[in-house]
């Protein structure tokens, strides 16, 4: 029975790990769904949704981390595909963002075994140089990488590209924070524990973060809560995450595909971020994946606990190379948000207003 377990969320007492799994296994979709919505309403302003206008850029696809789920990337030594972005490409990048009335860009890349700490301070430095842009980027899988490549411990590699103008960092490269899954689908990649140990020495330096889940592939639905119980332990330790965002395994051209039983279906994407907004109870926004689950399923995410559309994404690379190409404007976005009778108001990476339609 869901009955007990939602009032005791909407009486404001935190769910079990044991509670949280009833809930995802209940398919009480609607129950669940309607009590994410009301505790959404009274954590965020329940008559606006907030959306952010930034860019993908993905600098480099040259990685030697090998992640079966990862159609992107390229070895070392892959001439005809793989890429490392020159400088000018990615000045082009920012200046069409900002153009368009864009704030940021959300910079990531593979594990290129050459580049050290100096590309990126150099890169960052010149950045802030020339363009007001936020700098949201280097998943902690990369960071660990470049500390490693670099020889530095992650405090003073996140240190050094903080003041090189890394603004916050996004949640990239968690997957099912289980180290169990992560033997599976990404052998090579960084731990659960070192992934948390990025993450808190960035909330420890005063950087604002994000938190991702990607979901559907070879975990079990407690694996999903256990991801989840890691997050929201850290974030009773930090307050370091500002926002949550789960989106479902694209199979298509990865070596994980043959592995997989199961797609998650639209359901069970609604279901699992309503149980999200419930069971993280100290994360303020809640971030629809409409670029995975497409626009209509994004925007009924909106009344299931997700505060957020995200992002307008100009430009998106890793899930596409899934054959995930979903695409969308501002204005698809201003309608949608409000078809649901709901202000849309575009935000910057650190949500704070930058426009609001009324």
């Amino acid at each position: 029975m869901t009955a007990p377990i939602l009032e005791k969320a909407l009486d404001g007492e935190r769910i079990t790990d044991e509670e949280a799994l009833a809930l995802l296994e209940s398919k009480d979709l609607v129950a669940v769904g309607k009590a994410a919505d009301e505790l959404r309403a009274r954590r965020t302003d329940a008559g606006r949704i907030t959306f952010i206008i930034d860019r993908n850029v993905n600098y480099t696809n040259v990685c030697v981390t090998d992640c079966d789920f990862c159609a992107f990337y390229r070895r070392p030594g892959d001439r005809a595909e793989g890429y490392l972005l020159p400088k000018a490409v990615i000045y082009k990048k920012v200046e069409e963002t900002l153009a368009i009335g864009g704030t940021g860009v959300l910079m990531q890349g593979g594990h290129h075994p050459d580049l050290g700490i100096d590309y990126y301070e150099d890169l960052f430095r010149s950045l802030k140089e020339r363009y007001p842009i936020h700098l949201h980027a280097l998943s902690p899988p990369e960071i660990q990488h470049i500390a490693r490549r670099s020889k530095l411990t992650v405090p003073a590699t996140l240190t050094r590209l903080r003041d090189a103008g890394l603004d916050s960092i996004p949640g990239g490269g968690a997957e099912i924070l289980v180290d169990r899954v992560r033997d599976i689908i990404a052998p090579k990649k960084t731990k659960t524990a070192d992934w948390l140990g990025v993450m808190r020495h960035a909330h420890r330096l005063g950087m604002s973060t994000t938190a991702t889940m990607m979901y559907g592939h070879v975990e079990t639905l407690a694996e999903r809560i256990e991801h989840m119980r890691r997050i929201r332990e850290l974030q009773d330790e930090t307050r370091g995450f500002r926002a949550f965002i789960s989106w479902t395994f694209q199979p298509q051209g990865t070596r994980l595909a043959p592995l997989v039983t199961h797609h998650p279906t639209s359901f069970e994407y609604l279901l699992t971020q309503a149980v999200s907004r419930i069971y993280l109870d100290n994360v303020d926004h809640i971030q629809s994946s409409w670029v995975t689950q497409g626009m209509k399923v994004g925007q009924v995410a909106l009344e299931f606990g997700a505060d957020d559309l995200g992002s307008v994404m100009i430009e998106e690379n890793v899930v596409s190379a899934a054959g995930t190409t979903h695409r969308a404007s501002t204005d698809d976005f201003i309608r949608a948000i409000k078809a649901l009778g709901k202000t849309p108001v575009q935000r910057d990476t650190l949500y704070r207003d930058v426009r609001v339609w009324n």
